[in-house]
């Protein structure tokens, strides 16, 4: 019997797909890693290549990509200075693990789990219990937090035995579900500013003999969003960081690391059909498709019951040269959202039917149902270098 001809290429096949290195190298094992060294009980050294040290503290610079890093020496001079620093002088990065978003990364970072187990497994994702898209890092709707994510994090480990644990960042983040359910634990401090932040961060971990720190700076990631990587703006919030980050390696106590990693990366998409394909105004993909959930480099699609098949073959038949577009069995398999038995039976449901990870300098916009997000210039999600790959710069005193 003939076989039936493909009368267009042959979609990206999946094994092609740069998986995260959950258990060796992402975001997922720092936390652990560096508790560990403090002799926290239940912790693993999954980053082999990290000294123990009995002060760390980790800042998080949200959107500070390991590609983006390096191509602004100018910009970054302190930090470029430290790249062969990275993951403990081997001078790798590190995978921030998938989608390549922000509430997935710090729920990752924060309680030491890959996406499946912790249960943040992108920007939005359907609620299983009402059939709604959950947005996970505005927390919209309301959902109660620790039944969506009922780990405990690192910090609250670390605390309970007997390490000086604290979180320095923004006031505006002190109540926020996401931060109760990925960054908990210890003591919150909030300053307004970075320097104020970076000055506190120093001091926390000069508190305890054994101490663990985590500070954080969103602006980097508000001018990528809004203005791109390759705009002034951006470099202006590069040269910033580069700044705070010196300020804060010049007060390390003794004993101390000093680590300096993100979330994510990030890529800049041109504003043409080429580049931006409206799932609003396209037939095809929104034909059967119940629920559209993610963001658009790194997109959840809920089937209507019974669809699911057609649905998979349109999005690979239509978007298959520039996505790696998979069923959700095929992406747990994959190892897309970490080990495939550590993969949560509640977070099972929340993973779309059909899922699809951005390859090319491409996004999937919804127009009308998502227009802020569909106006953004810089975006992330997928697991290309220039969005997976996150530094992991190195201090010591």
């Amino acid at each position: 019997m003939a076989q039936p001809v493909w009368d267009h290429p042959e979609p990206l096949a999946l094994s092609s797909a740069p998986v995260p290195e959950y258990g060796t190298g992402s975001l997922a094992d720092l936390l652990p890693t560096l508790a560990a060294g403090m002799g926290v009980p239940g912790m693993t050294a999954a980053i082999r290549e990290l000294a123990p040290a009995d002060r760390a503290c980790v800042f998080l610079i949200d959107g500070l990509g390991w590609e983006q890093l390096k191509a602004h020496p100018d910009e970054a001079p302190y930090l470029h200075a430290l790249l062969g620093s990275s993951r403990g002088g081997t001078g790798r990065p590190l995978t921030a693990g998938f989608p390549a978003t922000t509430a997935t990364s710090l729920a990752s970072v924060g309680t030491g789990l890959p996406p499946g187990a912790h249960g943040l497994p992108g920007y939005t994702v359907r609620d299983p219990a009402t059939g709604e898209l959950m947005n996970q890092l505005r927390w919209q709707p309301w959902t109660e937090p620790r039944a969506w994510q009922p780990h405990p994090t690192v910090f609250q480990l670390a605390a309970a035995a007997g390490v000086h644990a604290a979180q320095v960042s923004s006031p505006t983040f002190e109540n926020t579900p996401l931060t109760k359910v990925a960054l908990s634990g210890g003591t919150f401090l909030g300053r307004l500013t970075g320097e104020e932040r970076m000055d506190l961060a120093a001091a926390r971990l000069a508190a305890g003999d054994r101490s663990l720190v985590y500070t954080y700076y969103s602006e980097l990631d508000g001018a990528g969003h809004r203005y791109g990587v390759a705009s002034d703006t951006w470099r202006g919030q590069l040269m910033t960081v580069d700044r705070l980050v010196q300020r804060l390696a010049e007060q390390l106590p003794p004993r101390s690391a000093l680590y300096v990693t993100a979330d994510h990366g990030m890529v800049d998409v041109p504003f043409d059909e080429q580049h931006r394909i409206d799932f609003d105004e396209d037939w095809e993909l929104s034909a059967g498709v119940a629920l559209l959930g993610g963001e658009g480099r790194a997109r959840h699609v809920y089937a209507v019951p019974g669809a699911e098949n057609d649905v998979l073959t349109c999005w690979r038949e239509v978007l298959g040269e520039q996505f790696w577009v998979a069923s959700r069995d095929e992406a747990i398999d994959a190892g897309w959202f970490g080990p495939p038995a550590g993969i949560d039976e509640r977070v099972y449901a929340r993973l779309g039917d059909v899922i699809a990870a951005a390859r090319d300098d491409v996004l999937l916009i919804a127009s009308q149902r998502e227009p802020n997000e569909s106006a953004m210039v810089g975006n992330h999600g997928s697991m290309t270098p220039a969005e997976q790959l996150v530094p992991l710069l190195e201090v010591r005193s």
